[in-house]
């Protein structure tokens, strides 16, 4: 991963359409490890695949965050086809499978996802003295100019 900054402030383009999805657990109960586990150590080996097959796939780009009780993925996928063909893929089919078949409905562990439709120009993000995160790693890199300069422009024009 390049963690080169780029000084000074920098936006993405949005001239197409986008979709956010989501993904995540929560520990309800510490020290059923052998429970939360096997749901925690599933996604490095999807996460290979999408890095792998980024363009087949349809997949953009990631960002993780780890709480004391929580994480969050956030991907960026080039459509809802595309998110939703991965999802009756066989790697995930088979770790949803897994998850029915060792946690089921018990509180033990607790799973969520949020999908998010956007379509182009309909989107902005500003990033000031970062690497090239988030939207931008998806979406494309680029600095502010006067014509891009607040998010009101940033929506109104859709950055080309």
């Amino acid at each position: 991963m390049d963690n080169h900054i780029f000084e000074g402030r920098y936006t993405t383009e949005n001239n197409r359409d986008v979709v956010v999805f989501l993904i995540g657990m929560r520990i309800n109960k510490r020290l059923a490890i052998r429970k939360w586990l096997p749901v925690f150590t599933a996604m490095p080996g999807m996460i290979r695949e999408l890095y792998e097959n980024q363009e087949a796939l349809g997949f953009l780009s990631m960002e993780n965050y780890f709480g004391l009780r929580t994480t969050v993925m956030i991907t960026y996928w080039r459509s809802k086809e595309d998110l939703l063909a991965y999802s009756r893929g066989q790697r995930h089919l088979t770790a949803w499978k897994n998850f029915n078949r060792k946690i089921g409905d018990t509180d033990t562990v607790g799973i969520y996802h949020e999908t998010y439709v956007v379509p182009q120009g309909h989107y902005e993000a500003i990033y000031g003295n970062m690497p090239v995160y988030g939207l931008a790693k998806a979406s494309g890199h680029m600095p502010v100019t006067a014509e891009v300069r607040t998010a009101e422009k940033r929506l109104r024009t859709g950055v080309k």
